[in-house]
């Protein structure tokens, strides 16, 4: 028989009503409400568009402006590995996982102690992001204590480049930190217009909700739209906290402040490219801290993707592979799954976080690996039932029942397809209890652990030329 096309399962969790209701409400707070644009040119650049200013500095918006940067916003653009290969096709609902950032805690892999990130770390879960086969990209996971804060982005940047080839999402204070890791790419890359072509890594920024635009931030959005760095601009629209309690609420003002971002991205360089989707979590009203693990995130970010297929078209940011547990225990890992097949099946784009415990203020090389290994199975999942011939099976099971004694397991159908067929988990232990408690009696952590390790130890990243580290090096010292 012809193949059938393989149906790949999908959360939806918004009706076309409930879309448009929240993106009506979204322009309304853009042009009635406004934002505060703190940065001198861009409210000049508004003004000029024919927004109106009051206030001094708040500045509203029209629904044409906004309709307008829609339209020009790239719909699918690639992020390449640093080869120049290409890695993250941002279309069609493909998923890629990768790390997160700025987390002041890390679990020491040798000693299990919590204690605060050095730089060292950034290094180590760069090179732990490259040997793992479904972490597609890289951010720091850690605000370094040893190293100067003025830099302390800079520091981060080369110390990824440094142990990983794959694709990164960059942090940045400023415009003068911003314009040095751009540098630091170009020569990369060689050349600027080389990096421009196929850019390699993301600017992650953030507008301060509610409705705030600092002029630092501001001035990295504009940087990326003229230098071509695909950007995405999520804000802090916590329900409860940033942003109105109800999740309808806290989207539609977390996409207020996202198309805000995007009308002076698009006004800066039509078509440069940008990532759709504001982080909408929730304030814990017993711990008043952000929430990592709650099932508000995973279902207010599925609630973005619809809004990505029935009005923007923009690819999304997303987060998944989190927790609020300050170890990597049985709430780390139920977290961490619900989060990742939600982002899996709500078909996200670039989804980070991967590997935080501690509502984001800890890192764990572990929790990334436990996540890698979630990613493969939420894939495997995601990817349907494939049906024709071969899978329908009808000879295989002709020659079995045919034939006395025999058993799907001797079949040359089994070996045939067994591979592509199951999941086969590396981590994820389903030996038989001797064999398990022969090999150690290792738990979910301590197997995490040892890979980890191993990884570390043995995986050998592609180095760059002599060439570019010297040109990293130069660039960084002036």
């Amino acid at each position: 028989m012809k193949e059938v096309q393989t149906f790949r399962p999908r959360l939806k969790v918004l009706g076309k009503q409930q879309v448009d209701a929240i993106h009506a409400s979204a322009l309304e707070i853009l042009a009635t409400m406004g934002v505060k644009m703190e940065h001198p040119g861009a409210l000049a650049m508004l003004k000029n568009a024919g927004c109106e200013v009051f206030n001094e500095d708040w500045v509203k918006i029209p629904a044409e402006l906004v309709e307008a940067a829609i339209k020009t916003a790239p719909k699918k653009f690639t992020l390449y590995d640093q080869n120049g290969n290409p890695a993250m096709p941002l279309e069609d609902g493909n998923s890629f996982y990768g790390t997160g950032s700025d987390t002041n805690f890390t679990i020491d892999v040798e000693t299990g102690e919590r204690r605060p990130t050095v730089i060292a770390d950034v290094a180590n879960f760069a090179k732990l992001v490259d040997g793992l086969d479904n972490i597609s990209f890289n951010m720091s996971m850690a605000n370094a204590q040893d190293v100067p804060v003025k830099d302390i982005y800079i520091h981060a940047f080369v110390a990824m480049v440094k142990n990983t080839n794959k694709p990164m999402v960059f942090i940045a204070d400023s415009g003068r930190d911003i314009a040095v890791i751009h540098q630091i790419a170009s020569a990369i890359a060689g050349g600027e217009e080389k990096f421009r072509a196929k850019p390699f890594m993301l600017n992650y920024s953030e507008a301060i909700s509610p409705l705030r635009f600092p002029e630092t931030i501001v001035d990295k959005l504009i940087f990326c739209a003229q230098k071509g760095i695909p950007l995405c601009l999520p804000s802090g629209s916590n329900a409860g906290g940033g942003a109105p309690v109800t999740l309808a609420g806290a989207m539609a003002m977390g996409i207020a402040e996202n198309l805000a971002g995007l009308v002076i991205h698009q006004m800066t360089n039509k078509g440069a490219p940008f990532l759709f989707g504001p982080n909408v979590s929730v304030l814990d009203m017993k711990s008043a801290v952000v929430s990592y693990g709650c099932p508000e995130w995973s279902l207010s970010q599925a609630a973005l993707a619809d809004m990505r297929d029935e009005l923007y078209g923009i690819p999304t940011w997303a987060y998944a592979g989190a927790s609020d547990s300050k170890v990597m225990d049985a709430q780390a890992g139920a977290e961490a799954a619900f989060s990742i097949y939600s982002a899996m099946l709500a078909h996200a784009n670039v989804i980070h976080d991967m590997g935080y415990l501690e509502y984001g203020s800890t890192s764990c090389l572990e929790m990334v690996t436990m996540a890698n290994e979630l990613v493969a199975m939420s894939r495997f999942f995601a990817g349907g039932i494939p049906v024709n011939d071969g899978t329908l099976a009808l000879d295989a099971l002709k020659r079995v029942s045919g034939t006395p004694g025999s058993m799907f397991l001797m079949d040359d159908h089994t070996f045939e397809h067994f591979m592509e067929a199951q999941f086969t988990p590396k981590l994820l232990d389903r030996s038989r209890y001797d064999a398990w408690e022969g090999a150690g009696s290792q738990d979910m952590y301590k197997r995490c652990n040892v890979e980890a390790k191993r990884i570390l130890d043995e995986h050998e990243m592609e180095p760059k030329s002599k060439e570019v580290l010297e040109q990293i090096d130069n660039i960084v010292s002036k």
